[in-house]
């Protein structure tokens, strides 16, 4: 069931209400509801291989990642978004009494698209940066081997990396941990037209 969504402010609570019935994922910005676009084969792969390189053991902490369905809210910006990847140090914790609803992502994870690459470095990055325990923030473009990843130092301020070309390995800041750009672009195929 696609949401019919009228031109006007919601609360937070009557967009969770309306999503449980909602057959398609939206997001809510500070009262408004919008409808999210379905993701290509290339997006989901990128996304998928990046959960199955990531270790959910590094150095003896415990990690937990999330991909795509588990929501994130954001209490500064009133936003409830759907990352694509999300990292959490230990436990989740829960917005509210159940369990779709996280607070405390250390690693976000956003796979670009045409339509989504401004807002995702934009707007949702400025709205994630306001999360205390959000310490990185990787981009990659699904239509060739490029990354830029984002990662918080010692005196608060963002560092930009980028990445690019097919040898290209990922080094995290806020965790041990390393991906090569060949296993995060596994059996993606960017002559594909997805649109």
């Amino acid at each position: 069931m696609q949401l019919q969504i009228d031109k006007r402010y919601y609360t937070p609570e009557e967009y969770l209400e309306l999503e449980e019935e909602a057959e398609y994922k939206h997001e809510y910005r500070d009262g408004e509801i919008i409808a999210i676009a379905g993701k290509t084969t290339n997006h989901n792969k990128i996304a998928g291989n990046f959960c199955r390189q990531f270790p959910l053991t590094i150095d003896s902490q415990d990690y937990e990642i999330y991909i795509g369905d588990v929501r994130l809210w954001i209490p500064e910006y009133r936003i409830y978004t759907y990352p694509d990847v999300m990292v959490i140090k230990e436990e989740p914790i829960y917005e509210g009494t159940g369990k779709t609803t996280i607070t405390n992502p250390l690693l976000i994870v956003e796979v670009l698209s045409n339509s989504t690459q401004g807002y995702d470095r934009g707007d949702k990055f400025k709205a994630y940066r306001s999360i205390p325990t959000f310490q990185e923030y990787l981009l990659i473009d699904q239509y060739s081997f490029y990354g830029e990843q984002f990662a918080k130092n010692t005196e608060g301020k963002w560092v930009l990396t980028e990445y690019a070309g097919e040898d290209a390995v990922i080094s995290f800041a806020s965790l041990d941990f390393q991906v090569a750009f060949r296993d995060l672009y596994g059996r993606v195929n960017f002559e594909m037209d997805e649109g």
